[in-house]
């Protein structure tokens, strides 16, 4: 995978336009340099943005027996979410994190009316 990708996983609870952060990943290259996990990559991050959910291809389940005229045909279309990759983060980075936008409420100014 490289940033820009796209790739489909299975159906994740994610909607349209969100971040995700993926922190199971099991192999970093980056040129000739290869880390590989037992069994995950310790520190190493994914980071993508969810474009929204789509059906893959139908599959044809077709049951049939013989000489007793049985014969059943069935589809089934898997839900999967699409990805595109953001940023790979390599163990022991420091991620950059957006600024947090904090917003302060006005103080209400009461009147006593006495």
């Amino acid at each position: 995978m490289t940033p820009g990708e796209t790739i489909e996983v299975e159906r994740l609870n994610v909607t349209e336009g969100n971040t995700i952060e993926l922190d199971r990943v099991l192999l970093i290259a980056e040129g000739e340099k290869v880390t590989v996990g037992k069994p995950t990559v310790e520190g190493a991050k994914v980071i993508a943005t969810s474009q929204g959910e789509h059906k893959s291809q139908k599959v044809i389940v077709f049951k049939y027996k013989p000489k007793v005229r049985y014969q059943k045909k069935t589809g089934h279309r898997q839900l999967y979410t699409r990805l595109v990759i953001d940023e790979i983060v390599p163990p022991g980075a420091k991620q950059d994190k957006p600024v947090k936008k904090t917003s302060r409420r006005k103080k209400e100014v009461t009147t006593s009316g006495t």
